[in-house]
């Protein structure tokens, strides 16, 4: 398997990952509008540039975001936080996002990304690492298993948000 120089040896020159800032909080909530609108769910995307700021970079930041820079320019970026199994007793990272612009994809900047966030993991003692992916992304489920990733078709995703969350809550 190549290595981290083999894998920038083939990006362009003046690509770098690095850490987003509380200065990126902008861009952050652009690149999550932008994938909303690819993933056809922009009526569910109600995230604004404060509540970016409060959540990711204010006293208890949920999650951690890295941004894809060609010559200084963003343009992808990687939204992951940590969660537990249970089963492993370890730790492990759930990448929440992961987004190119349509212009610079097909380059390598998303594959960076997913391996910049799988390194992590592994130095984190992370005994996985988990994303989610629409059915009807075909282009990104191929991506993903040529990385060795495997669909988990026994699992269902089961989530409760707005009136039912609030329902839920209140529930004796």
């Amino acid at each position: 398997m190549a290595g981290p120089d083999a894998l920038a040896s083939r990006l362009p020159g003046g690509f770098r990952i690095r850490e987003a800032a509380v200065s990126d909080a902008a861009t952050v909530v652009g690149f999550i509008h932008a994938l909303a609108a690819y993933e056809r769910l922009s009526h569910e995307c109600v995230a604004t540039e404060g509540a970016i700021r409060e959540t990711l970079f204010g006293e208890r930041p949920a999650a951690e975001v890295i941004l894809a820079e060609l010559e200084g320019r963003p343009v992808g970026m990687a939204l992951y936080f940590q969660n537990y199994s249970t089963f492993l007793a370890r730790p492990g990272i759930y990448l929440e996002d992961l987004f190119v612009l349509p212009e610079f994809r097909g380059r390598g900047f998303g594959r960076a990304l997913l391996l910049h966030v799988g390194r992590l993991a592994k130095a984190r003692g992370c005994g996985r690492f988990d994303w989610s992916v629409l059915d009807w992304n075909t282009p990104s489920i191929e991506f993903y298993r040529s990385l060795g990733a495997v669909p988990l078709t026994e699992w269902t995703v089961m989530r409760v948000t707005g009136e039912a969350l609030d329902r839920l809550a209140a529930m004796e």
